[in-house]
C-alpha cells in the first residue's frame, strides 16, 4: 500500500512527531511505501526522517494548490494519513481529491481555537464544544504570535468552523483514548467514523529496568510549556522533605520562568534542567528512576511518555486530566492526583521515594499493563487493517454508485 503522511513539521519535536516517525518506519519495514507532505523542518533528527521517507514533498509557507496537486498526482497514494495541520487550503484540497482520508487526532487543535482546552489565565479546563463562547468570554480569537512582528494575532472563528467541517468529511478519525473520542462526539463528529488506536511509542529495551537506587531520582520528560505544569511540579517538589533529585528533560517557552521559580523555591542542587534529550539517551535516566512525574494541567489526550516508561517498570504520578485514565490506574501502576493539587502530588511522589517496595510493585504492574494493552506490533497491525477497511469501503461505494448510474441510464433509454 502507498501511504502519504501529511504533517506540519519534518523532524523530531514532541509526541506527535515521535508517533508519526515510528509508525511510518514500521509500515515501511512491513513492505508499504511511505511518503510525506510536510511543513517546516524542526532541525532535530531530520536525518532519521529522511531515511524513512525516501519521498518527501515540502510545503512552502502557505501551500499552493499546484504544490499539493502535483504531490498527489506524482505519488498517487492509496491512502492519505493526515497528522497535524490546520491549513484549510490543504485540507480542502485533500477532501476534494476523493482519496481515502484518515486523520490522526493528536490533541485538541481540530476543535479548539486555543488548542489547549483550558483557560490561559485560570487554567480551568473547558468542557464545551466549539461555539460562539470561543469568542466571548474565552477570547480565543486573540492568540500569541511567536516570531511575528506583533506579539498577538487574530484568528477567525469562522475559519475554525470550516476546519471542523472539513475534518468531518474524513473517512476515519483516529483517536488515542476514550476521552478524545468523547471530545469529537461533543463536537458533532460521526461516531461510526471514529476509531481508538492508542499510540505506542516503542517496545522499549526488554533488558532495562530501573534499579530504584537511593538516588531517589524523579524524572520529567516533555515540553516545558505552561500546560505541561512544570511550575506546579516544582511547587510540589518544594514540599518534599525526603532527599531526592529531579531532572527536567525538555525545552520550551516556559523553561526560563520555571528555572527562576526553581531557584526561588530553593530547589537549586536538587532540580536540574537538562534540555532536549534524544529518545535513546533517556534510558540512562530510566535506569535509576524511582518515579516519573506527569504534571500536565491541560487535558492531555494521552501523554505518550507515560506508556513509554511503563515498559521500564517505573510508576507514574500525574494529575487526573484528559485521557490519562486509559493507561494510569490510580493505586495500581502509579497515582492519579486531583487537578492542580500540588500538595497531594508531593505526598504521592514522596510516598514512592520512601517505599521502594511499593514503587517496584507498581512498576511491575505497569509493565504488565503495557504488554497486555499497548503492543507496538499490534498497534501497527490495527492501523493496517483500518487502512484496508477504509479503501475497501470507498471502492465498494464507488462500484455501487457506478452501478446505480448505469441502471438509471439503461432505464432512461
Amino acid at each position: 500500500m502507498k501511504i502519504l503522511f501529511v504533517h506540519d513539521r519534518f523532524g523530531a519535536l514532541a509526541g506527535a512527531e515521535a508517533n508519526l516517525y515510528l509508525t511510518a518506519t514500521e509500515l515501511k519495514k512491513r513492505g508499504h511505501t511511505v511518503a510525506i507532505l510536510h511543513g517546516p523542518a524542526t532541525g532535530k533528527c531530520e536525518g532519521d526522517w529522511k531515511q524513512t521517507f525516501d519521498i518527501a514533498y515540502p510545503l512552502a509557507a502557505g501551500p499552493t494548490k499546484q504544490t499539493v496537486e502535483d504531490a498527489l498526482a506524482h505519488y498517487d497514494p492509496d491512502i492519505v494519513y493526515v497528522h497535524k495541520t490546520a491549513n484549510i487550503e490543504l485540507l480542502a484540497l485533500l477532501v476534494e481529491s476523493g482519496l481515502p482520508l484518515v486523520r490522526m487526532v493528536h490533541d485538541h487543535d481540530i476543535y479548539c481555537m486555543r488548542s489547549y482546552r483550558y483557560n490561559v489565565v485560570t487554567r480551568e479546563i473547558c468542557t464545551k464544544p466549539a461555539g460562539l463562547h470561543c469568542i466571548v468570554p474565552c477570547g480565543a480569537v486573540i492568540a500569541r504570535n511567536p516570531g511575528g512582528m506583533l506579539p498577538i494575532k487574530f484568528q477567525s472563528y469562522f475559519e475554525k468552523r470550516r476546519e471542523i467541517d472539513l475534518n468531518k468529511q474524513f473517512h476515519r478519525m483516529v483517536v488515542v483514548t476514550r476521552f478524545m473520542r468523547d471530545e469529537l462526539l461533543l463536537n458533532g463528529f460521526n461516531p461510526s467514523k471514529i476509531e481508538i488506536h492508542a499510540p505506542v511509542p516503542r517496545m522499549g529495551d526488554a533488558s532495562l529496568r530501573s534499579n530504584f537506587s537511593e538516588r531517589n531520582l524523579i524524572v520529567y520528560a516533555g515540553q516545558i510549556i505552561r500546560g505541561k505544569g512544570v511550575d506546579i511540579l516544582l511547587k510540589a517538589l518544594s514540599r518534599i522533605k525526603t532527599k531526592f533529585e529531579c531532572v527536567i528533560l525538555g525545552d520550551g517557552s516556559h523553561r526560563k520562568y520555571c528555572e527562576k521559580l526553581s531557584t526561588r523555591l530553593g530547589l537549586d542542587g536538587r532540580v536540574r534542567f537538562v534540555g532536549f534529550v534524544p529518545q535513546d539517551e533517556l534510558k540512562q535516566y530510566y535506569r535509576e528512576c524511582t518515579v516519573v512525574a506527569v504534571p500536565s494541567v491541560w487535558p492531555e489526550p494521552f501523554a505518550t511518555i507515560g506508556v513509554e516508561v511503563l515498559r521500564y517498570g517505573i510508576p507514574v504520578v500525574a494529575f487526573d486530566v484528559g485521557g490519562l485514565r486509559d493507561w494510569l490506574h490510580d493505586g495500581v501502576n502509579g497515582y492519579l492526583v486531583p487537578w492542580m493539587n500540588d500538595s497531594v502530588f508531593a505526598q504521592r511522589l514522596e510516598e514512592l521515594l520512601i517505599n521502594k517496595t511499593r514503587a517496584k510493585a507498581m512498576g511491575e504492574r505497569g509493565l504488565l499493563l503495557a504488554d497486555q494493552q499497548f503492543s507496538f506490533p499490534q498497534y501497527i497491525s490495527n492501523l493496517e487493517c483500518m487502512f484496508q477497511r477504509v479503501t475497501e469501503e470507498l471502492n465498494s461505494r464507488s462500484c455501487s454508485s457506478q452501478g446505480v448510474s448505469a441502471s438509471s441510464h439503461a432505464f432512461s433509454r
